[in-house]
């Protein structure tokens, strides 16, 4: 008998297929695209994506931060945010990255979720405080895939002999460098609550276990925040920015990432 999360998973892998060559069609040929028509059909993908991981994450014994569960997670709420902010700055380019990401995350989420152990929390401060985390992850994920696109366009632009199809698609440079300072916010914002509640709601939350994730993160706070005060004082922006927003990230995967393959990839927990 098929299963309603297996119908849910196709679906919406159609639903993502549909809009990405629908708006791909579009930038190719540089007509408008519909934006209702878009919306519907990239809101659909969505919503079976948020099907699919309610059923894969949420059971009976607790939430379940299964690796792939969680692959599957940040690359649907990034590919939501990536809609968010092309409603209102001209970078509905950027949508033909998160589509194909969120679709393989999806898959990965759903063939693979189900054979790992569970990984259940013991309160729900810790679940709003993995859940903050996760968001803040998403988007400054985003903000380094922003800066990664804008380091190869702005290297492009500079090459006028030969410049690739791929750069025609992409807004301009400085609607790129707008945005990626609009990631920055907000995930700063989010990785600012969610260390904070951690802070005042967690116990041993600079425990033996969790020290080095906390460390790391700090550290990329640091980071990201220095590069805001310095881009809106002091106007850095660049390559600045760019080198700034990957070395925090990086910082913050390798707390993250990192203590969460070992634990469950090679210890088994």
């Amino acid at each position: 008998m098929i299963s309603l999360p297996l119908v849910y998973t196709v679906l919406a892998l159609v639903a993502y297929v549909t809009a990405f060559w629908y708006l791909l069609s579009h930038l190719i040929s540089k007509n408008d695209t519909n934006q209702w028509f878009f919306g519907v059909v990239l809101g659909l993908g969505l919503v079976l994506h948020g099907a699919v991981l309610y059923n894969d994450m949420l059971t009976p014994a607790g939430i379940n931060y299964d690796v792939f569960n969680l692959v599957s997670f940040t690359s649907g709420l990034m590919l939501l945010l990536s809609a968010l902010f092309s409603t209102y700055r001209p970078v509905a380019a950027m949508n033909l990255l998160g589509i194909p990401v969120a679709a393989t995350g999806l898959i990965l989420g759903f063939a693979f979720s189900k054979d790992k152990q569970l990984i259940e929390s013991s309160s729900i401060y810790l679940d709003i405080h993995i859940i903050l985390s996760l968001s803040a992850y998403a988007v400054l994920l985003m903000a380094t895939i922003q800066a990664v696109i804008l380091w190869f366009q702005n290297r492009e632009l500079k090459n006028k002999q030969k410049r690739r199809i791929w750069v025609s698609l992409l807004p301009s440079f400085q609607a790129m460098e707008t945005l990626l300072f609009d990631m920055l916010i907000a995930g700063f914002a989010l990785l600012t609550v969610a260390l904070g509640f951690g802070f005042f709601t967690i116990e041993n939350f600079f425990g033996q276990h969790l020290a080095h994730k906390t460390a790391f993160s700090i550290v990329s706070w640091f980071i990201y925040g220095s590069l805001l005060i310095g881009h809106y004082k002091f106007g850095w922006r660049g390559q600045k920015a760019i080198r700034f927003t990957i070395m925090g990230f990086f910082l913050l995967a390798l707390g993250f990432i990192g203590s969460k393959f070992v634990l469950e990839m090679i210890l088994g927990r």
